[in-house]
């Protein structure tokens, strides 16, 4: 398979990108289920993910969910057309990621790396050297780059799994669009979520995602038979202790009609977390412009 451009990730020393962790930090589970399933490194999926893909940015991934570059050879669904070795090139167009991932897996098990398949999942950089002996890539040093993001991000740690998250595996790639379900799944601060809609209760949310709905009601701190109100954010797992990194020095300021839940439910953290933070009693009334951490 001839490759589109890859990113400039690899130069004299490659640095830690925060967009790279954040893909990984989203499709892990999936790359370990592929690898349980089809004995492909997870390790070389996410590297290959995330090359190929500029870490999900590219036009490709973007309007297509093709993380992995695949042509259109031998293939009858739906496709893109971009430039790339030749003008117009064809390309498939997968319904989410999770669809290009399993396809990947599927390209990976032609003939033609067959011999990929008798070595150890762990051995992350024969596998790395076996794909460009097999022709997968034309630039020659396609294998290096991969090492080199696997081991800058540690995913060789990922090739021991012998378990993962399955129901971040099944949704990762419904933050696009997934058929089966009627809202749209988003993620922030390392956890999937959803926005309520008028009629929604914990209950039918549950039957849609597959979570029960009493789970679903403590990871969002409230109680399995609140009224839910449109727009309310629904996460689908327990929050963090604290908000994402960019708002490690980023304070909240408190405004009108916002409480101590509004605000953790808006930063995906839980409330206990941040009384804790600001060293505030369960009894404190928030006024606005009152300064919040949040990290």
């Amino acid at each position: 398979m001839l490759l589109l451009a890859l990113p400039l990730v690899c130069g004299a020393q490659m640095k830690w990108n925060s967009a790279y962790q954040a893909y990984i930090d989203r499709y892990k589970d999936l790359a370990i289920e592929q690898m349980l399933e089809h004995r492909i490194p997870a390790s070389i999926t996410l590297a290959q993910g995330l090359l190929e893909s500029g870490a999900g940015t590219s036009v490709l991934a973007v309007q297509g969910n093709n993380h992995f570059g695949i042509k259109c050879h031998e293939w009858n669904g739906r496709r893109m057309y971009k430039d790339d070795d030749m003008r117009n090139d064809c390309f498939r167009v997968y319904d989410n990621a999770r669809s290009s991932f399993e396809d990947h897996s599927k390209f990976l098990k032609r003939p033609r790396y067959s011999t990929l398949f008798s070595l150890s999942t762990t051995d992350y950089k024969g596998w790395a050297r076996g794909l460009k002996a097999c022709g997968y890539a034309t630039n020659p040093k396609y294998a290096d780059k991969l090492i080199g993001i696997i081991e800058l991000y540690g995913l060789q740690q990922y090739d021991r799994a012998k378990k993962y998250d399955k129901f971040i595996a099944n949704h990762s790639g419904a933050v696009t669009t997934n058929p089966s379900l009627s809202h749209q799944i988003l993620y922030y601060n390392k956890n999937y979520y959803l926005v309520a809609r008028q009629g929604d209760t914990f209950r039918t949310l549950a039957k849609e995602v597959g979570v029960s709905y009493k789970k679903l009601a403590r990871y969002n701190e409230r109680d399995k038979n609140d009224v839910l109100t449109e727009g309310d954010i629904v996460y689908l797992e327990k929050k963090r202790t604290k908000a994402d990194k960019q708002f490690k020095k980023k304070p909240h300021v408190v405004k009108v009609g916002e409480s101590m839940y509004s605000i953790s439910q808006m930063y995906g953290i839980r409330l206990k977390s941040l009384y804790k933070k600001n060293k505030l009693p369960a009894y404190y009334q928030l006024r606005p412009g009152d300064v919040l951490k949040v990290y």
